[in-house]
């Protein structure tokens, strides 16, 4: 990538890395998610769809995008 200003700083190395730490970041938050619906649902006997939403979505859309890479790839 050659930008004028800023090229140097950006490589592909930095967009990977970029790539990396936003996946595991969702991840993790996604997995949390999950801990606090399981502690709502299995220890207080309250469901949460908030986060059952959130970690539904996650996984829809991950396994979408597993699907449609494979496919695509």
């Amino acid at each position: 990538m050659n930008i004028p200003i800023i090229g140097g700083l950006l490589d592909e190395r930095f967009f990977e890395h970029r790539r990396r730490s936003t996946s595991i970041a969702g991840i993790v938050s996604a997995e949390a998610a999950l801990l606090f619906f399981a502690y709502h649902f299995f220890i207080r006997h309250v469901v949460r769809w908030d986060l059952f939403a959130i970690v539904t979505s996650f996984l829809v859309v991950k396994v979408g995008l597993m699907i449609w890479y494979r496919l695509k790839d």
